[in-house]
């Protein structure tokens, strides 16, 4: 109880993300075009068999002649709609024919569970080809030396609103240090920034920041933003959750590449087509060939009957990443039809799907289906994996094509087997591998009907779309990649470089310019600033595409360095930004600091993430029991993402799923958070650990300790109120458990479990 009376175990709350547009996105993806291959024709604009029109959003409303809704508010699971299609009784089966596909039923499931949002098609009305998003960039005027505060103080002005003032010292470093490295500061690099700014606290703050900028952890904490825009993950997911055994090369050169600043137009460029690229020397190459692993990473239902299906759906999710991540335009939804919102048509799908089918991402599409992984070892290991590789499939081949007779058929056999048992005994060499895709034989995607590869219309010839692109085409020989990647890396490409600017000001403020950082379409949000989006935008391609510069650009401002509170200024949603916006730590976060103020992190960079299954097993024995591990002190980006069962504390602080792209993660605040700070092992260890940090120092009496306490987890002094009180709260704690470690350890858990110490203001 006394843990309840010393410190409130309150979280903050932020707002929840908004649900109407992504459900919207959801829809368009996975839930029309299952309804439009499977209800249409009998429920659509030509027939309504009973009564029913599903083709429409007031059809679906109104339902069918037995007056039943299709969904069922109070019991969602009890729905008509999903009665139908999970063929529960004799008369009530849609489609009548056949029963939909496993994947099909879970995503209208999925869909009538989070409340069958069905988007009407007429909400639109602006000329699409005529969006913001779609124009060239103009470069406004404004002073070079204060670019960002003049757009917000215009924008402030129009409000009677003014910034708000400048934060203390303290906070600002801690601010800073958090945004860039997601560590807390040390009171020694506290004290060194506070004597440098005693003779200039902009310099000293510059100073910070190129420190900052500079230190391995920069990478680390940046390069899990991008991850999640990627939706990076050690695992397959979906019906066969096997390992991603080398999926930790990719995040490593994510991880290098922001250290390295490396520019952001090559960054794109290796990523979309690196093994098409250029090299001076083997590890360049090699860098390239991983970064291939952007369009490899994605979740695939690798035990799909159908090989043709397959190799569509890794098509399209690879247009949809490609399209989110990269250009914040939802592609995926016109595989099925022309975009409802956005320019983008059928044929634009299909013309980008045939880049996509050009290009090799599996070895096989046979169940359970493989993924190609580049190799990357030194060419004696290369040389000997592949002579292995050949030996194995040659046997395999001989015993697939054996048609003698019987005698000679047993006499085969017999020395196939024998040689399969010595190409056992002899392992495959271990050669390093890493997963990406290559070109493939060049085809021009089919045009299908309703997305569906049974109905295959005329080749569309491989280009881009057409609204952004102009008439355009690609060459015969080459699946277009490379055409691709050098097309999204022009500098006067309207979306490339506002894209990745809104997204680095979300990271730094909650909230991007626009809103919905993953779609600058017209179901996104529209800019609060759009001036300024265009002049960072600019700003960072003159830079030569450097994300660095940009952080320098943004945290200088006086923007930024805003305190959290503005009594001039009571604009709830801070949307004209009149002080700094409060955030909580995010999940990985929360983990490093409390390894870090305890004294236990290991900063041990890089390598492999799955440890107790290799490359391509299964990470579920048939007890379903996984068994990652998470109890290494490194930090949380090198621990492993397992698609279908995220790492409990990173589920329980927001972390995004890591089957889709996610640019703007959620704030939620529930009661097990509370829970984790009692009773977490993760907390609890670390309380402990704290405490003999604290003891070690024989130097101290505890009121210094306190101080010190309060000085690690809050980067601040205690005040005299809170020396007093825990000291107090100390003696009692050591009354009531006679063990001195353990009662520092209550005390330092008070101080961990605390608002302060996962808020940023």
């Amino acid at each position: 109880m006394r843990l309840l009376q010393l410190a409130p175990l309150v979280l903050v709350c932020g707002p929840l993300v908004s649900t109407a547009r992504a459900d919207d996105r959801h829809f368009e993806t996975h839930v029309r075009p299952v309804l439009a291959e499977n209800c249409f024709t009998c429920h659509g604009s030509n027939k309504q068999k009973g009564g029913l029109r599903l083709d429409t959003a007031a059809g679906f409303a109104r339902g069918g002649d037995t007056g039943e809704p299709l969904v069922n508010a109070k019991n969602p699971t009890k729905s008509l709609i999903l009665r139908a299609i999970r063929h529960e009784d004799l008369v009530l089966k849609m489609p009548p024919k056949g029963k939909m596909s496993d994947k099909q039923i879970a995503d209208l499931t999925q869909w009538v569970k989070d409340g069958a949002v069905y988007p009407a098609a007429t909400a639109i009305v602006e000329d699409p080809t005529k969006h913001w998003s779609l124009r060239p960039m103009v470069d406004p005027k404004a002073p070079a030396h204060a670019g960002i505060d003049h757009f917000i103080r215009q924008k402030l002005a129009t409000k009677n609103l003014t910034l708000a003032p400048q934060a203390d010292l303290r906070t600002l470093l801690r601010r800073v240090t958090f945004d860039l490295t997601g560590l807390p500061p040390t009171p020694a690099e506290m004290d060194s920034f506070l004597n440098s700014a005693i003779r200039s606290p902009h310099s000293a703050l510059e100073e910070a920041i190129d420190r900052l900028l500079s230190s391995p952890a920069y990478g680390e904490r940046w390069g899990r933003h991008w991850l999640d825009v990627v939706r990076y993950a050690d695992s397959n997911g979906l019906d066969e959750n096997i390992a991603h055994g080398n999926a930790w090369r990719y995040r490593d050169y994510v991880i290098k590449a922001f250290n390295d600043d490396k520019p952001y137009d090559q960054f794109l460029k290796e990523q979309i087509a690196g093994d098409l690229l250029p090299f001076k020397t083997e590890a360049e190459k090699h860098e390239h060939l991983i970064a291939t692993g952007f369009f490899a990473l994605g979740p695939k239902v690798l035990a799909e009957v159908d090989k043709k299906k397959m190799e569509l759906d890794i098509v399209d999710e690879q247009i949809d990443t490609l399209g989110r991540a990269v250009l914040g335009l939802t592609f995926g939804c016109a595989r099925c039809h022309d975009h409802k919102f956005d320019p983008v048509s059928l044929e634009d799908y299909y013309a980008m799907a045939g880049i996509f089918l050009s290009t090799k991402t599996m070895e096989s599409f046979k169940t359970i289906a493989r993924w190609h992984e580049h190799p990357i070892g030194n060419p004696a290991e290369v040389k000997a994996k592949a002579e292995y590789d050949a030996k194995t499939k040659g046997i395999l081949a001989r015993a697939t094509s054996l048609t003698a007779a019987p005698d000679a058929f047993a006499k085969a056999t017999g020395q196939i087997l024998k040689d399969e048992a010595a190409a056992r005994e002899k392992k495959s060499p271990d050669a390093p591998s890493a997963m990406g895709v290559m070109e493939g034989p060049v085809v021009d995607a089919p045009l299908l009907k309703r997305g569906n590869h049974l109905s295959p219309g005329a080749p569309v010839l491989r280009r881009f779309p057409k609204v952004l692109a102009g008439e355009n085409s690609l060459p015969k020989d080459t699946s277009g990649r490379l055409e691709l990647a050098n097309w999204i890396a022009k500098p006067d490409h309207p979306l490339t470089a506002r894209v990745i600017v809104n997204r680095v000001w979300r990271w730094h403020f909650g909230t991007g310019l626009v809103a919905s950082t993953d779609n600058f379409g017209l179901l996104g949000d529209k800019p609060s600033h759009p001036e300024l989006l265009d002049w960072l935008a600019l700003r960072f391609i003159e830079d030569g595409w450097s994300i660095k510069k940009l952080h320098k650009r943004i945290l200088l401002s006086e923007t930024y360095r805003q305190a959290g509170v503005n009594p001039n200024a009571p604009e709830p949603d801070n949307s004209s930004l009149a002080r700094f916006p409060t955030r909580r730590l995010e999940a990985e976060e929360i983990r490093d600091s409390l390894l870090a103020v305890s004294g236990r992190l290991d900063r041990t960079p890089g390598g492999i993430a799955i440890t107790h299954v290799k490359n391509r097993e299964f990470l579920f024995d048939h007890t379903s029991k996984d068994g990652t591990k998470y109890d290494s002190l490194r930090r949380s980006v090198y621990l492993p993402i397992i698609r279908n069962h995220l790492y409990e504390v990173f589920r329980l602080f927001d972390a995004p799923d890591p089957a889709v792209v996610t640019g703007s993660r959620a704030t939620t605040t529930v009661a097990t958070q509370t829970l984790f700070w009692l009773n977490s092992e993760l907390v609890l260890s670390s309380a402990d650990a704290l405490a003999g940090r604290l003891l070690a120092d024989s130097t101290l009496d505890d009121a210094g300790r306190v101080k010190l306490l309060i000085e690690h987890c809050y980067a601040r002094p205690a005040s005299d109120s809170e020396v007093s009180r825990y000291v107090t709260a100390l003696k009692g704690f050591d009354d009531e458990l006679h063990n001195r470690r353990k009662a520092w350890a209550a005390v330092a858990q008070v101080i961990l479990a605390s608002n302060e110490f996962i808020t940023i203001k």
